[in-house]
């Protein structure tokens, strides 16, 4: 069984990542969403909230696992017995950062592969940082998230709809 593990803060969980986990299970038989802690980032939604939105997002998908994860991803693609990493380039700026971080996991742990997946085009300029802003600005963000994920949103910076 091909195991390929999805690493992010996902907050929000979007179209755009949904669309990734979509697309990887044509490609692997399991897509571990591994929702990790990022400090560089404060966060919307709990760990926990987070991944019960995806869990609740991806539910029709019998491919996908969700998980929650930290310390060095290297570690947990070991855990997991997964055999690449998952990431999604919407542009030429991801892909110097992405490109940096996959080779220091190989230089972690010579067997680590990370694939590379471009996002459908309309999902192309959507990322949870954008998501936020609009739906804190009070604008329409509803089309880049999944309905719980919209839901959930609403409810945390109490927008109405």
């Amino acid at each position: 069984m091909k195991t390929v593990l999805y690493p992010g803060s996902f907050d929000p969980f979007t179209n755009g990542h949904l669309d990734l986990v979509e697309r990887a299970g044509l490609l692997f038989d399991r897509v571990i969403v591994a929702v990790a802690v990022n400090a560089a980032k404060s966060p919307i939604f709990t760990m926990q909230e987070r991944c019960e939105l995806i869990r609740r997002s991806c539910m029709k998908l019998d491919h996908v696992e969700v998980v929650s994860i930290d310390g060095l991803l290297v570690d947990s693609l070991e855990y997991y017995g997964a055999d690449a990493i998952l990431r999604g380039l919407r542009a030429f700026s991801d892909f110097e950062y992405e490109l940096q971080m996959a080779l220091l996991n190989r230089n972690l742990k010579r067997q680590c592969e990370t694939i590379f997946m471009m996002p459908t085009l309309k999902n192309s300029f959507v990322s949870s940082s954008l998501v936020k802003e609009v739906a804190k600005l009070g604008g329409n963000f509803e089309e880049y998230v999944p309905p719980p994920v919209a839901q959930a949103l609403r409810e945390k910076l109490g927008v109405v709809k």
